[in-house]
Parts: structure tokens; sequence; C-alpha cells
């Protein structure tokens, strides 16, 4: 095959920030993506992500040289007056802007980077590297993994490039910048603020506060207001002396576990605090202080959504961006806004945006025709038959080897016992949720099933809530308002009659984070609901990620080790099944 017929490749990234991710693309359909940290087995992972491009590489059949065009999710030298302005203004610390430097070098440098690690002469290599701002990636993730030709469009986080915000049209191949909210305005380092006044440290630690809000009642809500402020043209701002990044930057590490230093100043704990220790108890205060910053985030959001639909006129939408991985907001947009259809990608979080780098280079640059819409989250990797055989004889456990129809009745049996499942099969999810793939189930009639998992596996806060996982044309019976989630991106209302019969995926408010399930888009996952709807009546299964305070399982000796250092009942990899109660008693 000579280069003028062979396929070209695409390789979209996110590197050297939080959640480094690898997309490649053949043509313009999607091959394959993952997060890096399913391979390091680090949260979050954040630098230039190797094992991820190697996966990518090796699923594809391909070596680096073949790729065509690598697209990063960053660019430097957007809004570089901005910038420059503001570092002359506030005349910021040296070792945070030398940081900050050497983080765009690197972004800049990534060809020569990545020619060394996997071996190529830089020179020899003639692919192409197109930087595209970061917003604009987490637009292009939404847009152009929709089935919407044309749609208002809304990415909203903590800040990339500058920019914490930014809305849009999107019109067949062109995505049409319309206003953006600029750093050191920030909804997504609002919520980080309060979320680390609250004791949550971590990175990523925000949807804690979104699980720990339906305890208590929003009694901060006016006070919140001279910390954030509604402007008329469906802007927002914040009052500086809450906030440390107005005067002193950002404190960030983005390699290998990413950190961030306290946004918050001393006026903010004195407001609202004093700050709580993370081994310290929830105290009523704090549960109000949590539902107020989830109320006055979801009204800004509303705020922002609403200026959208008055300047575009559209009734669909797409969004992504942290701030988008809020479910509680995304499930009120229908209800709140006009617009009628909402879609948010399965990696609506800055992994996504590798996806979306290279979509905005194969649609907006290179102006690629659109291919037909299908649902892409099971995206990453996929153990042979020959890899899990050989991860459980290493494990030297007693397993057996049952047909499709045999499985599922042997799980749902295990279920309904009471019993917990760990689910493994197929490619592994791109995002932050199980959706099958690489779950945790249990029967979510069972109203101690969320406090046994904690007990046995998660041993997370119990204030934290599982996602009911519904056969799609039964979601509307069990769900108000219900409309099709095939990402767990959304939560809506249980019904009121359904709630005693699925407690344990009901949370304090009566709400669920819904995933709807569908026959086309994972068929053995929905012929396991199906088989338990056939015993029990209830279509709904509760689903939770494959994993103990580490990332998702990817590999099947990391599902093998979560089942023996927990108390799962059941091991189930693709046909292959380990029951506890089977196994020597040394192993359980």
């Amino acid at each position: 095959m000579n280069s003028a017929t062979a396929p070209d490749y695409t390789l979209g990234l996110n590197v050297y920030h939080a959640d480094a991710a690898a997309a490649l693309f053949r043509g313009n359909e999607l091959l394959v993506a993952s997060e890096e940290e399913r391979f390091r087995r680090v949260k979050h992972w954040a630098g230039l992500p190797t094992e991820a491009i190697r996966f990518c590489l090796q699923e594809a059949g391909i070596e680096l040289g073949q790729v065509r065009t690598v697209a990063v999710s960053r660019n430097p030298f957007a809004r570089l007056g901005h910038k420059i302005a503001y570092v002359l203004r506030r005349q910021l610390w040296t070792r945070q802007l030398a940081n900050r430097a050497a983080n765009a070098q690197s972004v800049l440098g990534i060809k020569g980077q990545l020619a060394q690690h996997f071996g190529l002469a830089p020179a020899h290599w003639a692919a192409r590297v197109r930087w595209i701002e970061h917003h604009r990636s987490h637009l292009a993730s939404a847009f152009w993994a929709s089935p919407f030709h044309k749609a208002a469009l809304l990415s909203i986080d903590g800040m990339g490039d500058f920019t914490s915000s930014m809305t849009a049209i999107g019109d067949g191949n062109t995505l049409r910048p319309l206003q953006s909210v600029l750093y050191p305005h920030s909804l997504g380092f609002f919520y980080t603020a309060f979320t680390q006044l609250l004791g949550f440290p971590h990175y990523g630690d925000e949807y804690k506060v979104m699980g720990l809000a339906p305890y208590g009642k929003p009694l901060f809500l006016e006070k919140m207001r001279s910390v954030i402020r509604l402007m008329p043209n469906g802007k927002f701002t914040l009052h500086p002396p809450y906030f440390r990044h107005f005067w002193e930057g950002v404190e960030m590490s983005w390699e290998g576990q990413p950190t961030l230093g306290h946004l918050y100043t001393d006026l903010l704990a004195r407001e609202f605090g004093p700050a709580r220790q993370p081994q310290e108890a929830l105290t009523e205060y704090h549960c109000d202080l949590a539902a107020s910053v989830q109320a006055i985030t979801e009204e800004i959001i509303f705020h922002v959504v609403n200026h959208l639909h008055q300047r575009t006129g559209l009734e669909t939408l797409c969004v992504a961006g942290g701030v988008a991985q809020n479910s509680v907001a995304m499930g009120k947009l229908r209800e709140r806004t006009p617009f009628r259809r909402v879609f948010l990608p399965p990696a609506g979080h800055d992994a996504g945006t590798s996806i979306g780098a290279a979509l905005y280079t194969l649609h907006a640059i290179e102006r690629r025709p659109r291919p037909a819409f299908r649902y892409q989250a099971y995206t990453g990797y996929q153990a042979s038959v020959a890899e899990i055989e050989e991860a459980l004889r290493q494990s030297h456990l007693t397993w057996m080897q049952l047909p499709d129809a045999a499985l599922f009745e042997r799980v749902a049996e295990c279920l309904i016992q009471g019993g917990i499942v760990g689910w493994y099969q197929g490619r592994a999810e791109f995002g932050p949720r199980a959706l099958g793939n690489r779950s945790i189930l249990a029967d979510p009639r069972h109203a101690d099933a969320r406090e046994r998992i904690n007990e046995k596996i998660k041993r997370r806060e119990n204030f934290r809530p599982f996602a009911p996982a519904v056969l799609a044309e039964a979601a509307a019976d069990f769900f108000e308002n219900a409309d099709d989630v095939p990402y767990m991106e959304k939560v809506y209302p249980v019904r009121p009659e359904k709630r005693p019969i699925v407690p344990a995926v009901t949370h304090v408010d009566g709400t669920g984070r819904l995933q709807t399930v569908r026959y086309e888009d994972n068929p053995r996952f929905y012929r396991l609901i199906e088989t338990f709807a056939r015993h029990t009546g209830v279509p709904v299964l509760l689903n939770t990620s494959f994993n103990e305070n580490e990332p998702i399982v990817n590999r099947p000796e990391e599902a093998i080790a979560c089942f023996l250092r927990t108390r799962m009942d059941m091991l189930v990899l693709e046909n292959y099944v380990i029951e506890r109660s089977k196994l020597p008693q040394e192993a359980t």
C-alpha cells in the first residue's frame, strides 16, 4: 500500500494536565481511547500519557511513525495578551510562573518528546502537530460525538488556557465561539475552594460535595451571592478577596499525582469555616454548606444556559468540562431551561479533550465529514481469553467457565441472594464512570446494599450514593422526567412509588444518577439486567465502578487482586466465574 492510499491516523492527546489521555482515529473514525491512570494505577495521572499512547498504537497495529497528525488539547498561545497583562498587573509569584512556563514548553515540545520516547528521529517523522485551545477541545468532544447536526454548546470547568467557560454554536463542520469567562473568574474554582474548605483536599473530590449536599439545606445561599455573582450577560464573577488565586496564582502540579493548592483565603474560612479537617466528623453545618454550594452552582449554570438559549434559539445543547460532571445540575437542565435535548459525552472531563482535540482537527480544520452517530463509551483496553486464562492460572484460584445464558442465571441468583459481584467484560469504559464493563453490581432492592459495599469493598464515605443501571425501555417507569442517559451523566428523581422497591440506589433526596442500558450499546450487560428482572420484576441493578480507592480496574489481574483484597462474593471475567464460597479458606 503506497502513502497515497495508506490509512491516515490522528492521535489526540491531553498532556501535562490531570487525567492525561490518548485517543486514536483512523480517518474520521475513533478506534480507541484511554486514560493514562488505567495503566499507571494512579488516580487522575498527569503528564505525558505514554502508556495510553502505546495502548492506542498496539490496538491499531501501527507504530508512532504512521501517525499523520498529533492533536493536543492545549494551546499555550491562546489568550497570550491576557496572560501577560494579568501577570504584570498582579506581579505573581516567580516560582509559579516558572512552573507554568515549563509546562507550556513541554506542551509545545510534544513532537520531540514523543519521538524520543518511541525511538523515532524527529526529522524523519512527518506528523504535524495541532495545538487546540482547551475549551474548543471540550466543546468538540461533546458536539461531534453527539447525534445533533446543530446545537448550542457549553464548556465549563476550573480553567484551561486562561479560560474557565466558553459558549458556542456547533453547525455541521463549524464551531463558532460566542463568549467566554476568563480566568481568574471560574465556577470550577469556586466549587473546588469550598470542596477544600469542607475537608476534601484531593484533586477530583468535588463529587463528594455533590453527594453530601442533599443531607443539608441551602441556608447560606444568599451569603454565597457575595462570593460569586451573576452578570446580566450570562456571565459570572468571583469576589476576589475570597480566593487566593487572584493574588498568588495557583499552586499546582501536573506531573504524576496531580495536586492543587488551597484556593480559599483566610477571609472565606472566617466567613464560612473554619476549614474542616479530613478526618473530622461531618456536622449539620457542613451539610448545609454543601447544599448551599450546590444550589448556587446550579443557579449559575442555569443562568449561563438560559442566556445561551436566548442567543441561539436552539433546543439542542451539548455540555462538557469538569463542572459538567455535576450530574445533579445536568439532570435539571431540561426542567430549568428551554433546551429539550441535552447531550454529554462519556468523558466530559479533561481526559475527553484528547478526543475533542482530534475531532476539532478533523472537522473544524480539515473539514472532514462526520461519521454516523454511535455511542462511544467502550473504547479502552480489552483482555483476550488467553490473557484472562493466564491471569486465572497465576492466581491459583478455583474457577468455572459458563455459556452466556447459564452465566446470567448464576450471577442473577448471586445478586438476589444478597451477593456483590465484580463484573468484567469487553472494552473498558472511557471516562470516570463504569457502565457495565468494569462494574461492581448488587441487588438494588436490598436497603443495606450500599452499607455492605462500603464495608466490604469501597471503604468510602457513607453519604455517597450508588447508581441505578436500568433497561432503557423501563426508565420512565422508575424515574420522573427520564431522558436517554447512556453514560450515567444525569440525576433524576426516582418515582415515589418505586423508592421502596429500589432503596439501595435511591439517594436521601429521592434521586438516582441514572444509566439507561440499551441492548445495541451493551448486549451482555443488558441481558444480565433482563435476566435479573425476569426473576424479580425489577429491571434495575446497582452499578458502581470496579475499584477500591484506585483507578477503575483495567486488566484481569487487577480485577482478581481487587476481588481478593475485598469481600466480593463473585468475580466474573467474561465467561469465567470465581465464587468466594468455593475458595480455600486461606484465600477468603
